[in-house]
């Protein structure tokens, strides 16, 4: 019996987590990806206008801290001017923002 309640909790954690991965992916594709691009290269029409970094490269992925890029998610970015250049996703939780966060260190090449 405690073997059958082990089984059933290490499936239920792994579906949670795989569900958990879906809605980050879902995220991603509904809010990020008219700029960032569905592969994360930035190279969209509205990406290459606003600058957007390829989070494809290893490089790019090295200067980004996972608190900062939690806050602008959170809180939006702005560039020196104070022109908008992400609006913030504050309808998200902070356990959607992690996971988006982690999805998009998933896209590094």
């Amino acid at each position: 019996m405690k073997k059958i309640i082990l089984i059933a909790a290490v499936l239920g954690l792994a579906a949670a987590l795989s569900a958990k991965a879906a809605d980050a992916k879902e995220n991603y594709d509904n809010l990020c990806a008219k700029c960032h691009g569905a592969e994360g290269k930035g190279d969209t029409k509205m990406g290459a206008k606003l600058g957007c970094k390829d989070f494809t490269d290893a490089k790019v992925q090295a200067d980004i801290k996972d608190d900062a890029a939690a806050k602008a998610i959170k809180e939006g970015l702005k560039s020196s001017e104070d022109k908008t250049l992400m609006k913030p996703f504050d309808t998200l939780s902070d356990d959607e923002i992690k996971a988006l966060v982690a999805y998009v260190r998933g896209l590094k090449k």
